[in-house]
């Protein structure tokens, strides 16, 4: 389930090989009883022993079945990220920088593959590709946004070649 770019609910049909996989942003690091290293993901789960590479706001593919770390996505310019809340809620494209305002939000700004450029909260991004390969399938539309006359002028040419 993911969100269109006009921020509703979008039900999307996956292979069954992206099936067997779930994508997860890390939310915490920390150390467990007896000094185990464990990462929390955001939907609750705790992995222990993970790659000593995974960061905070990293993305982990994780297999469903067995609960392992297959690989991981740095939150890092270059790389694709999909944007989960907010005014560019649903809106894909790749990392271009990343501000830190100490005391404040951080900000991550995004050029999606049209070339428009927009910015958002930290917390609202979540990579899901290395540079620009998408490891989910991605909705019709690929994420980008149109502008208003854009999209009348798509739906024109749509009902034109209907009749």
């Amino acid at each position: 389930m993911l969100f269109d770019v006009k921020g509703r609910f979008l039900i999307h049909r996956i292979k069954k090989e992206e099936a067997a996989y779930k994508l997860c942003v890390v939310k915490k690091l920390s150390t467990a009883a007896k000094g185990i290293p464990v990462l929390i993901t955001h939907d609750g789960r705790t992995i222990r022993y993970p790659d000593p590479d995974c960061k905070v706001h990293d993305t982990i593919k994780l297999d469903i079945e067995s609960g392992k770390i297959l690989d991981h996505i740095k939150f890092e310019p270059g790389n694709l990220a999909y944007i989960t809340g907010g005014q560019n809620c649903g809106r894909i494209g790749i990392i271009t920088h990343k501000e830190k305002h100490p005391g404040r939000i951080d900000k991550v700004h995004v050029k999606d593959s049209v070339g428009h450029s927009f910015a958002t909260r930290l917390s609202n991004v979540i990579p899901i590709g290395k540079g620009k390969q998408a490891w989910i399938s991605l909705p019709r539309g690929k994420g980008v946004r149109q502008r208003i006359a854009e999209e009348r002028d798509r739906k024109l040419a749509a009902k034109a070649k209907e009749m």
